[in-house]
C-alpha cells in the first residue's frame, strides 16, 4: 500500500437509496478512500435459495469507482438468512445449552455441509458480481470468526478423526490424558464421550483446541475459494477480534489468531476501547501489537468506533486522537463501524459516523480533519515499521486450563487480566511490544526481554525453547503457574517449574492464595498497599536464584516471592506470585535498567510510540490521554513536528493539549 486507508463500513441496504450520492460526497469530502460492504447482509443477496440479488452491491460499487472510493468486499456468511435455516435446521449450531434458535448472527455450525454448500454457492455468485470492478482492493473472509461454541454430532465426528490422526489408539489417549480418573478410560473410538461433559481438562482441553482450529480451517476454506477469482494486487484479510469485557481486552478465547494470520494476505482487526476520561491509549495498543506481530508487518483496523456505544461518544479531540494510535501501532488502514447509524434492530444505539439523523455533525467535522492529514501525512505514515526489543508470550492454551480450573482455584488467575497487567505496565513505561504465540518459538531469539505470563500448559520443546533463549543470553521474566503442565494440561511429576528449575534457580512443591501478604525486601519505593498481592502465590525456595522480594508473613515469611537467576549468558526472573502494577513498573523498571533498555523515553510524561517510515525516517508519535495539558521535551534529534510542519530542536518542549498528540520525524 502506498497510502493510508481511512473509512467506514457501508451498508446501502439499510438505508433509503437516494441517500448513497450525497454519503459518497461526503465521504470524499471528509477524505474517507475506502469503504467494506456486503459481509453482513446474505439474506438481501440471496432473498430465496438460489435467487440472486446484488442490486445494493453492484450501486455501491459503482458509485465508489466514481468517486474514487477503494472497496472491502466481505463475504456474507456469519449471519444467515431465514430461508437457510428453515430448510436446514441442524445448521444452527448445538452448544452446550442446547441446538440454538434463529434471530441471531453467528449461530450456525461452520463445519456443516449443508451450510458450507449454500455458504460456497452466495460467496461464488458475489465474487462473480464483483470482479469486473476495479475499484475493489481486497476481501474480507466471513466476520469476526469464532467456533461459536458448536459441539454437535459433525463437530463430534471431527473431533473422533482429529483424536485418532493424533494417538493412533484409545490406549495411546487414555494414557496421555490420564483418562483412568474416575473410570474415563475409552474402550473403542466410537464410545467416545461429549467433551463438554467431561471433567478431565486434557480431553477438554484439546477439544477446545480442535474448535479453535475449526475455525482457521473454516476460513482457509473461505481463502480457496475466493482465490479464485482474485486479479494482482488485491488481497485477502480478515477482522479478529479480541476477548471481548465492554471493549477490545485479551486474547481471543475462541479463535486461534495465530492459525489464522497463515491463511490471509494481511491481518486485519476489528478494535473497541474504553473512551471519554477512561481513553488511555492501552487498548487500543495492545490490540494493535498483537495484530501486527501475528504477520510481522502492517496491518488493517478494520472496524473501531465513531461514536459507538452511549458511553464511548468521544470528548472533543478523541477521534483524531484514537485514529492516529493505531497508526502509530503500525496500522495502515483505519475503518470505522459504520457510516451512519442504524434505525433499527439490536444495533440500534452502536452508532457510526453519522447520527440517525444522517447530517454532519461534531463526529464528521472532526473526521473530515483525520481525512485531510492522512492524505497529506501518508507518505511519511503508511508503512511504519518496528523493531521492538521486548515481547510478550501468550498461550491460548494456557488461557482455557486456568479458566477450566477457575473453580478449584478460587477463580483467581485470570489469564487474560495477567496478561494485561504486565503489558500495561510496560506501556506504562514506555516499552513497545510485540505478541508471541507458542508457534513463534524460533523467534525468541531475537528480542532482549522476553516476558511470559502464566504459561500452565506448554509442551517440553516450547519449555526448552525458553531454557535455550535465556542461555544465550535472553532475558525472561516468567510469572507463577509457567511451567506446571505439559500441552494436554498434565502436570509434571518433578519440580516446578518442569524443566525450568535450573534456568530460574528455584523450586517449590507448595502454593495459595494470598491473605494479608505482601511483598518486602526489594528496596522499591512503594507503599505498602502498593506491595499487595492478590489471586496466587507460590512458596518459593532459591537455589541458585537471588531473592528479590520475600513474603511479608509471620509464616509466608519463609519463602521468596520474585527471584533473578543467572543462567548461561542470560537472566531469568521469577514472579512467584500476582503484584500491583506499581509493583511491576518497580520490577520491570529495575530489571530494563540491569539490561541496558532505560532511556529518557521511560520517563517521558506522555506515551510514546515510535517506528521507521518508508524514507528510512525515525517517527515519534506524542500522544497526551488525559485532561490536562502536558509539557514534553523533544528526546529525539533535530526533528520535523509533521502536523503543524514546524521544526523541533533536540530539547525543546512539546506543548500537548489534553487529548493531543505530536508527530515528530527525525
Amino acid at each position: 500500500m502506498d497510502k493510508l486507508l481511512y473509512g467506514a463500513a457501508y451498508y446501502d441496504e439499510y438505508m433509503p437509496e437516494e441517500r448513497l450520492e450525497t454519503d459518497m460526497q461526503m465521504m470524499r469530502e471528509a477524505g474517507m478512500n475506502l469503504i467494506r460492504i456486503a459481509e453482513s447482509t446474505w439474506a438481501t443477496e440471496e432473498p430465496r435459495g438460489g435467487v440472486f440479488d446484488f442490486h445494493h452491491v453492484t450501486r455501491v460499487l459503482q458509485a465508489a469507482e466514481k468517486h474514487g472510493i477503494s472497496v472491502i468486499v466481505g463475504t456474507p456468511t456469519y449471519a444467515v438468512p431465514p430461508w437457510l435455516a428453515a430448510k436446514y435446521p441442524e445448521i444452527l449450531a448445538v452448544t452446550e445449552q442446547g441446538r440454538g434458535k434463529y434471530g441471531r448472527r453467528q449461530n450456525m455450525d461452520i463445519t456443516h455441509a449443508a451450510y458450507r454448500f449454500h455458504a460456497e454457492r452466495v460467496i461464488r455468485e458475489l465474487m462473480k458480481v464483483c470482479s469486473g470492478y476495479g475499484c475493489v482492493i481486497g476481501y474480507q473472509l466471513d466476520n469476526e470468526t469464532h467456533h461459536y461454541d458448536t459441539c454437535g454430532p459433525n463437530v463430534l465426528k471431527g473431533f473422533t478423526a482429529h483424536l485418532r490422526e493424533r494417538f493412533g489408539t484409545v490406549e495411546a489417549m487414555n494414557r496421555a490424558f490420564g483418562l483412568d480418573y474416575w473410570s474415563n478410560s475409552l474402550d473403542a473410538w466410537e464410545n467416545l464421550p461429549d467433551p463438554t461433559g467431561s471433567i478431565n481438562i486434557s480431553y477438554r482441553g484439546e477439544f477446545e483446541k480442535y474448535r479453535r482450529g475449526l475455525v482457521a480451517d473454516f476460513l482457509r476454506w473461505q481463502a480457496g475459494i475466493v482465490s479464485e477469482y482474485l486479479h494482482d494486487g488485491q488481497f485477502l484479510t480478515h477482522n479478529l477480534d479480541f476477548d471481548f469485557r465492554g471493549s477490545s481486552f485479551g486474547i481471543q478465547p475462541d479463535a486461534d489468531h495465530r492459525a489464522i494470520a497463515d491463511v490471509v494476505d494481511i491481518a486485519g482487526c476489528d478494535i473497541y476501547h474504553l473512551s471519554q476520561e477512561k481513553l488511555d491509549g492501552k487498548q487500543i495498543a495492545f490490540c494493535c501489537d498483537e495484530t501486527r506481530s501475528l504477520k510481522n508487518g502492517n496491518f488493517l483496523v478494520l472496524e473501531t468506533q465513531a461514536q459507538g456505544h452511549p458511553h464511548w461518544t468521544p470528548f472533543p479531540g478523541q477521534l483524531r486522537l484514537q485514529a492516529f494510535s493505531h497508526l502509530a501501532g503500525g496500522a495502515n488502514c483505519v475503518e470505522y463501524w459504520h457510516w451512519h447509524s442504524i434505525h433499527n434492530s439490536f444495533e440500534t444505539y452502536w452508532k457510526g459516523v453519522l447520527s440517525h439523523d444522517m447530517q454532519p455533525n461534531a463526529v464528521y467535522r472532526e473526521a473530515c480533519t483525520i481525512g485531510a492529514d492522512f492524505d497529506r501525512l501518508s507518505p511519511h505514515l503508511v508503512g511504519l515499521q518496528k523493531k521492538n526489543r521486548v515481547a510478550i508470550l501468550a498461550s491460548n492454551e494456557s488461557l482455557t486450563a486456568l479458566e477450566w480450573f477457575s473453580h478449584t482455584i478460587g477463580g483467581q488467575i485470570d489469564y487474560n487480566v495477567l496478561l494485561r497487567a504486565l503489558y500495561d505496565a510496560l506501556f506504562d513505561l514506555n516499552v513497545e511490544c510485540d505478541i508471541l504465540f507458542p508457534q513463534d518459538r524460533d523467534r525468541f531469539a531475537a528480542y532482549d526481554l522476553l516476558v511470559v505470563p502464566a504459561l500452565y500448559c506448554a509442551d517440553d520443546g516450547l519449555l526448552l525453547a525458553l531454557k535455550d533463549y535465556v542461555k544465550e543470553g535472553g532475558n525472561l521474566v516468567a510469572t507463577f503457574k509457567t511451567g506446571f503442565s505439559n500441552e494436554y494440561a498434565t502436570v509434571a511429576h518433578d519440580r516446578q517449574p518442569h524443566l525450568l528449575t535450573e534456568v530460574f534457580g528455584l523450586e517449590y512443591d507448595e502454593f495459595t492464595i494470598p491473605e494479608n501478604v505482601s511483598l518486602t525486601g526489594d528496596g522499591f519505593d512503594l507503599t505498602r498497599e502498593e506491595r499487595g498481592l492478590q489471586s496466587w502465590m507460590e512458596l518459593i525456595t532459591p537455589t541458585t536464584a537471588q531473592t528479590l522480594s520475600r513474603y511479608d508473613h509471620p509464616y509466608w515469611g519463609a519463602y521468596t516471592a520474585v527471584t533473578e537467576n543467572e543462567y548461561g549468558k542470560g537472566t531469568a526472573s521469577y514472579l512467584g506470585a500476582w503484584p500491583t502494577e506499581a509493583y511491576l513498573r518497580a520490577f520491570f523498571t529495575r530489571r530494563l535498567k540491569a539490561m541496558g533498555l532505560w532511556g529518557p523515553g521511560q520517563e517521558a510524561v506522555v506515551s510514546i510510540r515510535s517506528g521507521v517510515n518508508r524514507l528510512g525516517k525515525r517517527v515519534h508519535y506524542y500522544f497526551n490521554y488525559s485532561m490536562e495539558e502536558k509539557e514534553q521535551v523533544n528526546l529525539y534529534g533535530e526533528c520535523t513536528e509533521l502536523l503543524s510542519g514546524r521544526g523541533v530542536q533536540p530539547g525543546e518542549a512539546v506543548l500537548l493539549p489534553p487529548w493531543g498528540f505530536a508527530i515528530l520525524e527525525e
